[in-house]
């Protein structure tokens, strides 16, 4: 491998991280974070569904969706750890920059009807505790007003404590109580496990009279809707470690191009690691290591706790409609039933930690991905990048059109519309299950954008972080099933259609 001819005493003085396995989850973030946004509405409401109205019968949806998107989300977190950049600067390089008017549109409408839909999942957690747990209840309000307002207070919460910077403090408490959830499901299926011979069913296509919303809900936000990679590639990039860090400073010894969205093109993305030093880039590599275990752990844990909560129902709660404000009732009775009344408190501080994790999630990703658009689509936003809270300067505090300024401006606009149409909709398992489907068909277009610019933009020849072929070809499979699958759900609802 080639040598730099400049200095090397900054890379060669990078802190390796450590590989073992006790250091390792103290290095988690943005996988666990992309996660962590799906841990919540689809586990907690979609999944029982599922599992009260149908039993058994959707299970076949859980691997499909888990198998086949999993190359969706991994070439996002690759394509960061390759480039130092986001996916969303690669989409910048498209005609007319086309791509990113897309995500920028489907974005805001998802700050919308899709975060009402996470929302109001948490809100649902609240409603039950106070009103049929404890008997408590807001005076003068009936039971659609008082979930809006619930949700109106968890999104002011949200909101205030993500400008305020203290997003460390609530992970670490979002991840204890997500803890708690898992034992607690955990302890609660081995009580009464499903029977083995229902595990058919995930090889079985079924589709019941009705279930179309729920299998669009299902493979549109398990494990998470694919629109949360470009959160994930954009909090990978904030995280500034990896090649992340190490970009600007190649591109000021001229080790790597420097990247202009208005002027560049894809090519300029390109970094060339033999350039670095052997201690850099084992630094990269570390750390491009990490961010797949992150991910990979994130989704195989949320694979099985999906898994479990539909079984779950499909044992304790089938056959139940499971809709309405209490809809949180409905699924506690999983526990209740099972394990006893003792359980109750337990089960709703995880489930509360779940369901408050995506919202809060979303509360900063969403907003994010709108200042990253902005900041690839308008000079004037580009020449005020948002950088770290601490960073700021005076001009980016000031000025609207500054990224942290539209950044906070998308976070104020997705609180007062997804409250206003919890308001106006007050039905909160349609209101996550039309979100969930919402997801699903934005995905298809931001699968394939995250294959092409992995395949053209990443050097053939880097055996680190190029694809492999059986990444390429599964990945290209993935996209055509996920289309298929859009296809004839459309049909089915739209012509009606059926092909099964």
């Amino acid at each position: 491998m080639s040598e730099p001819t400049t200095d090397n005493d900054s890379f060669d003085s990078l802190e390796l991280p450590s590989m073992t396995p006790g250091s390792l989850a103290k290095k988690f973030g943005p996988g666990m974070m992309l996660m962590m946004t799906g841990i919540g509405t689809s586990h907690l409401i979609t999944a029982p569904v599922a599992g009260g109205r149908y039993g058994y019968a959707l299970l076949w949806c859980l691997p499909i969706a888990y198998i086949f998107k999993y190359y969706g989300f991994e070439m996002a977190i690759r394509f960061t750890h390759a480039t130092g950049r986001s996916m969303l600067d690669a989409y910048a390089t498209a005609w007319k920059k086309i791509p990113v008017w897309y995500v920028l549109i489907t974005t805001v409408i998802q700050s919308t009807v899709g975060q009402a839909g996470r929302l109001i999942a948490a809100a649902a957690v609240v409603f039950y505790f106070f009103r049929l747990f404890l008997g408590v209840d807001i005076p003068g309000f009936d039971d659609d007003k008082e979930l809006a307002i619930y949700a109106f207070l968890l999104a002011i919460l949200s909101v205030t404590i993500i400008l305020r910077g203290r997003y460390a403090v609530v992970e670490l408490v979002t991840k204890i109580a997500a803890g708690i959830l898992i034992v607690c499901t955990l302890s609660v299926f081995i009580v009464q496990p499903a029977p083995v011979s229902e595990f058919v069913h995930f090889f079985q296509l079924e589709t019941p009279e009705g279930s179309w919303l729920l299998i669009a809900s299902f493979l549109g936000l398990l494990p998470t809707g694919i629109d949360v990679s470009l959160q994930a590639s954009e909090w990978g990039k904030a995280k500034k470690v990896g090649m992340g860090r190490l970009r600007p400073e190649m591109e000021a010894r001229g080790l790597a191009t420097r990247f202009d969205s208005f002027e560049s093109s894809k090519k300029d993305l390109s970094v060339d690691v033999s350039k670095l030093p052997s201690h850099a880039q084992e630094y990269c590599r570390r750390w491009f290591k990490i961010g797949l275990i992150d991910f990979r752990f994130g989704h195989v844990i949320s694979f099985i706790l999906a898994t479990i909560f539909l079984m779950l129902a499909a044992v304790w709660l089938y056959p139940s409609d499971v809709s309405g404000n209490a809809v949180m009732g409905e699924i506690a009775k999983i526990f209740t039933e099972s394990v006893g009344p003792s359980l109750m408190i337990v089960f709703l501080a995880g489930a509360l930690a779940a369901t408050f994790s995506t919202a809060f999630n979303y509360f900063d990703g969403w907003p994010r991905v709108v200042g990253a658009c902005c900041r690839n689509l308008f000079r004037k936003t580009a020449q005020l990048p948002r950088t770290s809270r601490e960073e700021l300067d005076d001009e980016q505090r000031k000025v609207w059109y500054s990224e942290y300024n539209i950044y906070r401006i998308s976070m104020f606009f997705s609180l007062i519309t997804s409250v206003a149409i919890i308001a106006g909709i007050p039905r909160p398992v349609y209101l996550v299950l039309v979100a969930s489907a919402l997801a699903y068909f934005v995905a298809p277009v931001i699968y394939f954008l995250n294959l092409y610019y992995c395949q053209t933009v990443i050097p053939k020849d880097d055996k680190l972080f190029y694809p492999s072929p059986f990444a390429i070809w599964f990945g290209w499979l993935s996209l055509v099933v996920f289309v298929g699958l859009s296809a004839i759900l459309v049909l089915q609802r739209l012509f009606g259609i059926s092909l099964f």
